[in-house]
């Protein structure tokens, strides 16, 4: 199955002096079971089109396909709650999904919102709790008392605790440090890769998106300019920075290597792969 976009239009304040159309005509289709990354300039859509995953937003024009549902301008969608459990969407700020007394009563509150029983969601959001790492010396502090990298790994937790099918993260390394980064990131790569959901990721973040995602979709202006794969979209850098988008540090060493004469595979992905590759080249001369 796939997530498909179909002529997607949004428009914020229509018929006032702000209106502003924020998703102009959107074609996308993403397929399910893989790591795609949204990407794009401050202002291109990306929030926008991801809150109309689980219909948080409504599309003006157009209609959306996702697991098996049908959201449709124009038509009041139906059965919100359970495509509001299959579809996890991690805010920007996690302040906006944080308003419980104590950290274990707001990852608790989502579970038992779609009918788990009080032990059962609390097992669970122990669990969520665990998988962001986050030990339960704070299980009774106020989330809104907690560092940014903190709170951002209890909105990851509110929404794991509910095991979505499709985990939505808008910017979710925010606020952490380089190893929190690498430990949220992997976690996401491993329920994708152990647990076959789906991830969607906005991200500015080239790194991350080169070591982890499968996909790359860049929005311009309201509309997809680019969706390919991973491996296809870094091949050109030029065409990366001509879109404001800084290409991940390999990608940038090997255009400079190549620059000065040294003839390298497409397929060198790491940096032990190109340090390898460049002894071979050295050795033969």
């Amino acid at each position: 199955m796939s997530i498909t976009f179909s002529k997607v239009s949004y428009v914020y304040s229509p018929g006032t002096p702000y209106e502003y159309r924020a998703l102009d005509g959107v074609d996308l289709t993403l397929e399910e079971g893989k790591i795609t990354a949204i990407i794009g300039r401050t202002g291109s859509g990306k929030s926008t089109l991801i809150q109309h995953l689980n219909a948080l937003l409504l599309p003006n024009e157009g209609e959306i396909q996702i697991l098996g549902r049908t959201i449709k301008a124009g038509e009041k969608p139906k059965n919100l709650k359970p495509l509001r459990k299959d579809v996890g969407l991690v805010f920007q700020f996690p302040e906006y999904q944080l308003f419980e007394e104590t950290v274990i009563k707001d990852v608790i509150f989502g579970p038992k919102n779609f009918g788990v029983s009080e032990e059962d969601a609390k097992k669970k959001a122990k669990e969520a709790l665990a998988l962001v790492g986050l030990s339960e010396d704070i299980y009774e502090k106020s989330p809104l008392e907690l560092s940014g990298g903190q709170k951002r790994r209890v909105a990851i937790a509110d929404i794991l605790a509910m095991d979505p099918k499709i985990l939505v993260l808008d910017e979710p390394t925010a606020g952490l440090d380089p190893m929190g980064t690498k430990e949220m990131m992997s976690l996401f790569y491993r329920l994708n890769r152990q647990f076959g959901k789906t991830i969607l990721i906005v991200t500015h973040d080239m790194e991350q998106v080169y070591q982890y995602c499968d996909d790359v979709v860049v929005l311009e202006d309201g509309k997809v300019r680019i969706h390919q794969d991973k491996d296809t979209f870094f091949r050109d850098a030029k065409e990366c920075e001509s879109m404001g988008i800084l290409p991940p540090a390999l990608i940038r060493m090997k255009e400079i290597l190549k620059a000065k004469g040294f003839t390298l595979s497409e397929n060198i992905h790491s940096v032990d792969a190109l340090a390898e590759a460049l002894r071979e080249e050295v050795r033969n001369g």
